[in-house]
């Protein structure tokens, strides 16, 4: 007879071993249905399923792996007695999942881009409606590790939290949670920094002057997505640690990539302001920029003036919660610029710099492939604001102390 406690862990425990059987035959499927077919009727290269799938081969042996060693120690009854070792044992092997994961951002642009081949659209459009699918397109499946991967800390904590205190179970469980927790936050950091380099690659400069040391240096890319000026025209804004650099999205060389529209604006010179839903300051004067109400909403501000230059912006997001955002990120950055400078203060005194409410703060090093995850059934991965709407439980609120001031990534 077990206690109800115990049957709660046993029921962790199983979810654990069901989810390792679900994802194989999953990653099996993605192989089997998408890429061998695709790869014997020529509809794509191999070099480019290769960059399509990166490592996912790699990865069904590690979760057989698990799989086989959680059944080994499965009751004739079905109940097990101890997992932590075998997990202390186990999860060091997915520090392997850095090179999937960092090769996502580029994967999917690669596959958005082929899409545009009636044969691929046609091949994917016909996998979509067979039963197989599920109703899930190609992606949804190779984005399958990465939402598995952030789900170990959750999955652990479950077990460990209805694991007894006097069970031997209980401090290799918690080592167990500790190994996966450093685990994510690096291959996050890895992750974040292959997405700063991928889009860095792809700006394009109208002219030598508009290259800014600020770019370069930058390592991650704290949001970016898809913005419309006063005028309707369509930009893509990006906010990287110390430079935000407003573009326009076009096809070079059959690739996306993104124009600068004006000079890089330094963050920490960066001035924000929050406009009211109904009206744009335009020439210096209140009044509705648009006749139509739903095209005045939704407005903020970025300007910035150094000497005899100087920029202004009014930039509008596709709804309250995305406009919300990228307040919330700009401020952030700047904070983070400010206080790296020591003029942590000079926020508190600005204040027309932003007029918003904040989010609650995530666990450390879990931000990037958790937000991501949020967006797995709308965005397929895609950073654009436009595109999706996150949960609010995941947007970070900036903390007053610098010392804990650090990126944030709506995931946009």
């Amino acid at each position: 007879m077990l206690t109800s406690k115990e049957i709660k862990r046993q029921e962790a425990i199983f979810e654990l071993s069901q989810g390792e059987e679900d994802l194989i035959e999953d990653l099996k499927l993605a192989k089997k249905a998408y890429h061998d077919p695709m790869l014997k009727l020529s509809i794509m290269t191999e070099q480019e399923l290769n960059q399509i799938f990166g490592t996912l081969d790699s990865l069904i042996p590690l979760h057989e792996e698990l799989l086989s060693q959680l059944r080994d120690v499965r009751k004739p009854d079905g109940s097990t007695e101890h997992v932590g070792p075998i997990l202390v044992g186990w999860l060091p092997c997915l520090s392997s999942y850095d090179s999937y994961c960092s090769n996502q951002v580029a994967a999917k642009a690669l596959l958005d881009h082929k899409k545009q081949d009636h044969r691929v659209q046609d091949f994917l459009q016909r996998c979509l409606e067979s039963p197989f699918s599920r109703k899930l397109d190609l992606w949804n499946f190779l984005d399958i590790p990465r939402s598995r991967l952030v789900k170990y800390p959750l999955l652990l904590r479950e077990i460990l939290r209805h694991t007894p205190n006097d069970n031997p179970d209980q401090q290799h469980l918690e080592e167990a949670i500790n190994i996966i927790q450093g685990i994510v936050a690096e291959i996050n950091t890895k992750t974040g920094e292959s997405e700063c380099r991928y889009y860095k690659e792809r700006l394009l400069y109208l002219e030598e002057g508009q290259k800014d040391s600020l770019i370069d240096s930058s390592k991650v890319l704290c949001c970016h997505g898809e913005l419309k000026n006063n005028r309707g025209a369509k930009l893509h804004v990006f906010l990287f640690q110390e430079v935000l650099v407003i573009t326009r999205a076009v096809t070079h060389n059959e690739q996306l990539c993104y124009q600068l529209y004006r000079q890089p604006i330094p963050v920490k010179d960066l001035l924000l302001e929050d406009l009211q839903d109904g009206e744009v300051r335009l020439g210096g004067s209140l009044r509705g920029a648009f006749s139509n109400n739903e095209r005045i909403k939704n407005f903020f501000r970025v300007s910035f003036k150094n000497g005899s230059q100087s920029q202004t912006h009014s930039l509008q997001a596709n709804d309250t919660f995305n406009k919300q955002q990228w307040l919330n990120c700009i401020r952030q950055a700047k904070e983070t610029v400010l206080c790296a400078a020591g003029q942590a203060g000079v926020l508190d005194s600005e204040e027309p710099f932003l007029n918003a409410t904040t989010g609650s703060r995530e666990p450390e090093g879990e931000t990037k492939l958790e937000q991501m995850d949020q967006s797995d059934s709308e965005s397929d991965c895609s950073m654009d604001t436009s595109e999706v709407s996150l949960d609010c439980e995941r947007m970070e609120q900036t903390d007053s102390s610098c010392g804990n001031s650090r990126h944030v990534e709506s995931n946009v």
